[in-house]
């Protein structure tokens, strides 16, 4: 099985400047992405018990490689695949989040951008080749082997209590042909509540 390292810095992964802020927002990405299209979409591409990956366990303090309740999305813009989302949650923490088992095609980020007990922790950020198991998923769902490598990633820990959900984000080339242009201040009035995590 490939593996990569996460870096705590953006700068460690050698990003253009393109995608630079794609990856360092720390606004709701769902939002971000409704703001540049006029049809956002979300594809519900598998959602089970799984078992994660060796430093996704280390993420949600589990000991070792064990079976958790994992879940993969593409983020669609006007039909464009941009981003693919991951949510790795520890079944004895599940209920935590019970919202998770019910949301079929809905956003998560909008979920926890909107409860009051969600924290979120700082970034990660990575390089992913064509050899690593997300890249391999991101293959089988699209039906797709022709991106350019690297694809770029990140990833955080949220947490609920005392129950940590990890949520990745990779960020697709189609990504780069995106326009955003919503000031913070515009952010927080479209959606009408000030705690952004």
């Amino acid at each position: 099985m490939a593996h990569t390292q996460w870096r705590d810095h953006i700068n460690s992964v050698q990003i253009s400047d393109q995608l630079h802020s794609w990856l360092t927002d720390r606004l709701s990405l769902t939002y971000k992405l409704m703001s540049c299209c006029q049809k956002f979409q979300i594809r519900n591409l598998r959602q089970q018990r799984a078992l994660c990956l060796t430093d996704e366990c280390q993420k949600i303090n589990l000991p070792r490689r064990l079976k958790t309740q994992k879940r993969d999305v593409i983020l669609y813009c006007d039909g464009r695949p941009v981003v693919l989302g991951r949510t790795v949650v520890a079944l004895n923490v599940a209920s935590t989040w019970p919202f998770l088992s019910t949301l079929g095609e809905n956003s998560l980020g909008i979920r926890l951008f909107r409860d009051p007990l969600v924290k979120r922790g700082q970034f990660q950020f990575t390089r992913l080749y064509h050899n690593h198991p997300i890249s391999k998923c991101i293959h089988a769902m699209l039906g797709s082997d022709t991106f350019r490598y690297p694809l770029w990633a990140r990833r955080s820990v949220f947490q609920r209590k005392t129950s940590l959900m990890l949520v990745t984000e990779v960020f697709l080339p189609e990504i780069k042909q995106l326009q955003y242009s919503l000031s913070y201040r515009e952010f927080k009035k479209s959606l009408n509540f000030s705690k952004v995590i």
